[in-house]
Parts: structure tokens; C-alpha cells; sequence
């Protein structure tokens, strides 16, 4: 998950958290969460923040690198199956 920068200056942070549920025992019944949290200029960790951010754009621009990676990657794996006879 990134910092994202929102056009009007605010920044979307990831926030993670892990409870225990209610009457389960341990190990099991946990929550885990994953969820943006909204920090505004003046908010304390902003401007460390603003430096790791990125434009929705930006992102979307990272996401279709790792898509059109994937395929190259795929095939590489597709030629080492079929070397390893498991094809």
C-alpha cells in the first residue's frame, strides 16, 4: 500500500491493524485490516509524508508496469516448466 496525494493536498495513509475478535481463542478468530486514513497539512507527519506520496496517476502508472512484467515473467516460467517436464 502507498501514500497517496489527492488533488486537493490531502494524503491517503495506510493503516493496518490486528485484533483479537471476541471469544476466540488465541491464534485464532484475528482481524486483519487494511485501510486509508486521510492526513490533511496540518496534520504531525505530514511533510515526512508528502515526500513518499504518490498522484493516483502515478500509481496507476506503477500498476501497468508490474501488469505488462508480468507477461515476460510468465513466459520465462512457462519455457522452465516445460524444461523441468512438468508441462
Amino acid at each position: 500500500m502507498y501514500v497517496i496525494r489527492l488533488p486537493d493536498g490531502t494524503l491517503r495513509v495506510p493503516h493496518s491493524v490486528l485484533a483479537d475478535s471476541a471469544g476466540g481463542e488465541e491464534g485464532e478468530g484475528q482481524i486483519i485490516a487494511d485501510a486509508y486514513v486521510r492526513v490533511g497539512p496540518g496534520d504531525p507527519g505530514y511533510e515526512r509524508l508528502l515526500g513518499q506520496s504518490l498522484t493516483e496517476e502515478e500509481l496507476e502508472e506503477k500498476r501497468r508496469g508490474w501488469r505488462d512484467g508480468d507477461e515476460e515473467l510468465l513466459r520465462v516460467f512457462e519455457e522452465w516448466k516445460a524444461g523441468e517436464g512438468g508441462g
